[in-house]
């Protein structure tokens, strides 16, 4: 053999080995990123070739699959999808899938590695796909969502000794269904809905908390050792003029005995001269700390759903500190976040952290992970501090500002708010309730806050005992008597 067909036999070598090694990167790597990509027809035909696994709640699936005449075989389907919306999310064959459905989507539609048995792995072929078994109570969550109505707003239910999410409710809703099949229509006109429908008030939606964000400032007193306890006189003028201004801070009810009250009368009678000095002494950094063990400013809150951090501010100067300590300025807060602080005290100081999937099971019910077995607890406020808060609490409901929370049989405890809204409160203000309550004859516990955004009461009427507290009672009612 000559050197010219030599060298043309080792480059032509060279030409088949490049083109295998090619063929063998497209076919193993840009092939699996092809495959992945989420504008891949066929990944989608993949995914909807079966039925979904399912989102359960008390032992009943609350999605289905139907089947269709398209090329994507099945599409999810929703009972009661108002009523769990915020709970489930949506899955849809155009728009992507959001909260448990897309955290849970290779668990659902059979591709989580975890569902694959050895033959699966060897064939490739789909594995049965898994469900999630949640931890909402359908009692509660229906008792929630039909007590705000028409109300824009939202709800959230938290056993304190587990931190199970028992409800979580936002309002107005809608129905995923609407959105499976990845009709267009349907999808404008929620999105342009100015009412937001598909915003996640309960989780997503921080506001401004008003004097409910009063309990953590008490808290921060009490551990502080600012004050004994929560009869104790505090130092507190009224009116109180906030530092640096010539503004005097003033109080819902003006003939309230709010001049040096203790904190417990200051939380019956919403006295924000107490808690504005009160912050003030106590200064931002040490509230701030406070607010921080509770859980505001986590910004990996997960539930698993991602909630919205809830914030305390920082930067503030003394009136702005002041203002901070009636839950204003730029406090927000989640109804996650209030039911957690509620949760904390119900519970005797510690903090269960709240979760609303209980476990996941692959196609035959066998647990792939149990997550009430991996949740974490973190003792926020001291035993005693938090015994003092939940009378505190119940003096607000037997003899102050959260009377239309008061159930027969049931100790409850809470603190009302009433947020301003809007430059110079130009606007309707938000109404909060945040509460415990334990059962007189099981003693079972439930903590839950409620927000009413906007409702078709007059702004007179407007408060957190006449929006909120009605709300909070049939919850709380649902979940410690099953009466609704």
């Amino acid at each position: 053999m000559n050197k010219t067909i030599r060298r043309a036999s080792v480059f032509t070598l060279l030409l088949v080995v490049a083109l295998l090694a090619r063929a063998t990167w497209v076919q193993f790597y840009d092939g699996k990123a092809l495959a992945d990509d989420k504008d891949n027809r066929r990944r989608a035909i993949e995914t909807y070739a079966q039925p979904l696994g399912n989102i359960v709640v008390a032992g009943s699936a609350i999605t289905g699959s139907a089947e269709t005449s398209g090329d994507l075989k099945y599409k999810r389907t929703y009972d009661d999808g108002k009523l769990y919306a915020a709970v489930t999310g949506y899955s849809s064959q155009v728009f992507g899938a959001t909260q448990l459905e897309g955290i849970y989507q290779d668990l659902l539609d059979g591709t989580d590695s975890r569902l694959k048995n050895p033959l699966d792995a060897l064939t490739g072929k789909r594995a049965r796909p898994g469900d999630v078994i949640t931890t909402i109570d359908p009692d509660v969550q229906k008792a929630a969502y039909e007590a705000l109505g028409g109300k824009k707003g939202a709800a959230v239910a938290i056993d304190p000794a587990t931190g199970r999410l028992l409800a979580v409710v936002s309002t107005p809703s809608y129905d995923p269904t609407a959105l499976s099949g990845g009709d267009s229509s349907a999808w404008k006109k929620l999105t342009q809905d100015p009412d937001k429908p598909m915003t996640n008030r309960a989780l997503r939606q921080p506001l401004p908390p008003g004097s409910t964000f009063k309990l953590v400032v008490a808290a921060a007193a009490l551990e502080d050792g600012l004050y004994s306890s929560v009869d104790a006189r505090t130092d507190s003028p009224d009116p109180y003029t906030l530092p640096g201004t010539t503004r005097d801070l003033s109080n819902e009810n003006p003939n309230a005995p709010c001049e040096n009250a203790t904190i417990r009368t200051a939380l019956q009678y919403s006295c924000n001269n107490v808690f504005a000095k009160m912050a003030v002494d106590l200064g931002q950094d040490k509230v701030r700390a406070m607010a921080e063990k509770f859980g505001f400013d986590d910004r990996s809150q997960d539930v698993p759903v991602r909630a919205y951090p809830s914030v305390y501010p920082s930067g503030m100067d003394k009136a702005q500190t002041a203002l901070s300590g009636i839950g204003q300025f730029d406090v927000t807060a989640t109804p996650l976040q209030m039911a957690m602080v509620s949760s904390a005290i119900a519970n005797g100081g510690k903090l269960v952290s709240p979760h609303m999937v209980s476990r996941t099971t692959d196609g035959d019910g066998n647990v792939l992970q149990n997550y009430d077995d991996s949740t974490h607890s973190e003792r926020i406020v001291s035993s005693g501090t938090a015994a003092q808060l939940q009378s505190a609490m119940r003096t607000v409901v037997e003899q102050g500002t959260g009377t239309n929370a008061r159930i027969p049989g049931v100790t409850v405890g809470g603190k009302t708010g009433t947020a301003q809204h809007g430059e110079n409160n130009s606007q309707v203000p938000y109404a909060w309730f945040t509460s415990y309550g334990t059962s007189d004859a099981t003693g079972k516990q439930v903590a839950v806050a409620v927000v009413v955004e906007q409702s078709d009461a007059a702004r007179s009427e407007v408060s957190g005992n006449g929006l909120a507290a009605p709300v909070a009672k049939a919850v709380m009612r649902a979940a410690l008597d099953g009466k609704g």
